[in-house]
């Protein structure tokens, strides 16, 4: 009943790997350089690339559940090799597949829903994460500051701990075939509750100052950003979804315990925030 992993090394694919430690399940983790995954003991490493898909054949071997990404490259690059892995899968004897939605459409999960009743599939679409916020770490540590466009908007951010037992509970146990769940925190926050969250959890004030939307492109441009990048953030930021700014509550449904708050999140990684 071994479990695998990809994206292993990655925000989300962590939390899985350890949710499904802390389950006491079998589970795999699939990465590119094993020798610097740093995962704890009892954890399975093994080598291999999405983009090479016939890489994953030995990782699926004894495979009933796969969790899967669907980039396979810097800012969000869609996998093209979505058919070869679930043939592949199919091959291997997986019955259940979780797939962690990469903000739309791709060739991967597209090849996932459909695959019929092949696999029992779900999607587990999480809003924005609020491991984002590190981004802000370097200026906090820095400047005592974050610098940001569209400071009153919305989001009903989500802990990647969160995500990770949402995808667990739905790889390893039944009634969640078929499904797309909207994985979101437990409240909608302004940048300015996040701030002082943060600000709270090291002891020290934050100032917030709100870029003009010329200045944040100037500023991702800067960051190397691509501009199909740029132009999502815009969007998103600008004119957040509702799906992004509303509680779902699938945590509590899913996992049976309360979604963990952004002020909780800032207490575990305050230190990051400090100089």
């Amino acid at each position: 009943m071994t479990n695998l992993v990809t994206g292993a090394t990655g925000t989300v694919g962590r939390q899985v790997v350890a949710e499904l430690l802390r389950r006491g399940l079998p589970v795999r983790a699939l990465t590119r350089d094993p020798a610097t995954a740093d995962f704890p003991a009892g954890v399975e490493v093994v080598r291999g690339d999405l983009t090479e898909p016939e890489s994953l054949a030995a990782a699926l071997e004894g495979v009933t559940g796969l969790h899967l990404i669907t980039f396979g490259g810097p800012y969000f690059t869609p996998l093209e090799s979505g058919p070869r892995i679930l043939e592949l899968a199919r091959e291997a004897g997986v019955r259940r597949i979780t797939v962690l939605h990469g903000g739309g459409p791709t060739p991967l999960e597209d090849a996932v829903r459909g695959s019929g009743g092949t696999f029992a599939w779900t999607v587990v679409m999480p809003v924005e994460f609020m491991a984002n916020a590190l981004e802000w770490a370097d200026g906090i540590r820095t400047d005592d500051r974050v610098r940001e466009p569209f400071t009153g908007r919305l989001s009903a951010m989500v802990h990647e701990a969160d995500i990770g037992a949402v995808v667990a509970v739905t790889l390893t146990e039944d009634g969640h075939a078929g499904q797309e769940y909207i994985v979101t925190g437990p409240e909608a926050l302004t940048l300015k509750d996040k701030t002082e969250a943060l600000a709270a959890a090291r002891g020290r004030e934050i100032r917030l100052e709100e870029l003009t939307e010329e200045e944040a492109v100037a500023q991702w441009r800067e960051g190397g950003m691509p501009q199909d990048v740029i132009d999502f953030l815009l969007e998103v930021y600008g004119n957040t979804p509702l799906a992004g700014r509303t509680v779902s509550g699938t945590v509590e449904k899913v996992t049976g315990r309360p979604a963990r708050t952004f002020t909780q999140w800032a207490e575990e990684h305050a230190d990051a925030f400090r100089a």
